[in-house]
């Protein structure tokens, strides 16, 4: 039918991988009678149920192309195109309900829902046995659902406490980043302060030199004064004293004057 219909691209390319699907559905449902074990087949059916959801997801774009494309084309090319879409939903049905008896079958071979564990006695794993046997289908598919919630919760409340911790590890990160942060200005303020004493001692040492120069001088000039003041009270004391230098600009000493008289009957010529 489809070699009879004038489609367009788009339409032309979504059935054919409708198509393909159906294909490898086909060949999956064929492939999964020889398979014996039963992990192989849920993983297989697990890969057939994906197939089968695609070709849905695909089967409604295929409607929705149809329907826009519906102004364009007479009225026999629409009922064409609505035909072949029923009869896909058809053959997905089918494939649909051939899942549902392989997911039967093998509900009722499976007696993984109820595992004995590594430390369980051998009679409560016939107990176990048992109860699956028991069991209708409907009621397998309920416990294994519940057991997949339990598991999703399990997982879920995995997922809080890894964002938990992730959110404990960036504000850890962030106080460690502002804390090295202020220890490198504490480190800067230390250097700063380091240079200053450093400055400081250094103009200390200069001040005491200086203090000590002026005191060298002080003592110098008191030295000179004594001695200044010194000779002359020996000059005064010992005015002839020759061993002793006149202090230049220094008036020497007024010699002794002596009076000279004349004595009676005496007379100067």
């Amino acid at each position: 039918m489809a070699t009879s219909l004038h489609m367009s691209p788009q339409l032309e390319q979504i059935h054919g991988e409708i198509r393909d699907n159906f294909r490898a559905l086909a060949n999956g449902f064929q492939k999964l009678d020889k398979i014996k074990d039963s992990n192989r087949q849920s993983k297989q059916l697990e890969e057939l149920t994906e197939k089968m959801r695609e070709c849905k997801r695909l089967i409604k774009e295929f409607d929705h192309e149809i329907k826009n494309e519906e102004g364009r084309n007479p009225p026999e090319v629409n009922k064409q195109f609505n035909d072949e879409k029923q009869s896909m939903i058809k053959e997905l049905n089918s494939y649909v309900a051939l899942r549902k008896t392989y997911m039967n079958t093998l509900g009722n071979k499976k007696v993984e829902l109820f595992d004995m564990g590594a430390g369980s006695s051998e009679p409560t794993a016939r107990e176990n046995v048992q109860l699956a046997s028991e069991m209708s289908n409907q009621e397998l598919i309920n416990a294994g659902t519940k057991t997949m919630d339990e598991t999703d919760q399990a997982i879920e409340r995995s997922k809080q406490v890894v964002h938990q911790t992730i959110e404990v590890g960036t504000q850890t990160a962030t106080t460690l980043k502002g804390q090295t942060e202020q220890m490198g200005r504490i480190v800067n303020e230390l250097d700063s302060i380091q240079f200053s004493i450093k400055k400081a001692s250094q103009l200390v040492k200069e001040i005491g030199r200086q203090v000590a120069t002026d005191k060298c001088i002080m003592f110098l000039l008191l030295l000179i004064v004594c001695g200044v003041i010194a000779i002359i009270v020996v000059k005064i004391v010992h005015p002839n004293n020759k061993d002793i230098r006149d202090i230049p600009g220094l008036a020497p000493p007024a010699p002794t004057r002596r009076l000279l008289y004349v004595r009676t009957g005496q007379h100067f010529d």
